[in-house]
């Protein structure tokens, strides 16, 4: 066997710097994913309790919180389905999706019980979820620039104004 072939990683496995570089800093992908996790167990919670009625709508919301809640485990702590076989694989693929692209599909998931049902339940069970896409969605705008280079940039604008205003 050559070198090549022990480097290379094995079928099952993924490559070793599959995240794409967002921008995103550590401490923010965290707060990203805690939140995904609390928001996965509002919706679970609130989607259990949803279902003990009689009020279908109520029954159809609380089912689709509870898909909403699996599928948020899945995406943002694939350790909490262990005993679902394609959980990575799910991980792997949320992972490669861009910021805004997690925020229209997190926000989204979370907008569609309450538009079926609108109770408190629905609501605040959903709020972590779409918290989650908010943040998601900020991340995606990028970051705030800072005053100095703000400064500079506004200065250079200014100069070529006032050399044509001056004749030069």
């Amino acid at each position: 066997m050559s070198s090549v072939e022990l480097e290379a990683p094995v079928q099952g496995e993924p490559a070793a710097s599959t995240a794409p570089d967002d921008g995103m800093t550590w401490w923010y992908r965290l707060l990203c994913r805690v939140a995904g996790v609390f928001g996965g167990i509002s919706c679970a919670v609130a989607g259990l309790w949803n279902c003990v009625t009689i009020n279908p709508l109520n029954i159809a919301a609380g089912v689709f919180m509870m898909v909403n809640a699996l599928v948020l485990f899945l995406c943002e702590a694939p350790f909490c389905c262990q005993f679902i076989e394609f959980a990575n694989k799910v991980a792997d693929k949320a992972d490669r999706l861009k910021p805004w692209q997690k925020a229209f599909f997190y926000c989204g998931m979370a907008l569609f019980p309450i538009f079926l049902s609108f109770t408190i339940t629905t609501l605040f069970g959903n709020a972590i979820a779409f918290a989650t896409g908010v943040l998601y969605g900020l991340s995606a705008l990028g970051k705030k620039g800072d005053a100095i280079s703000y400064a500079k940039l506004q200065q250079q604008k200014k100069q070529p104004d006032e050399e044509t205003q001056d004749g030069t």
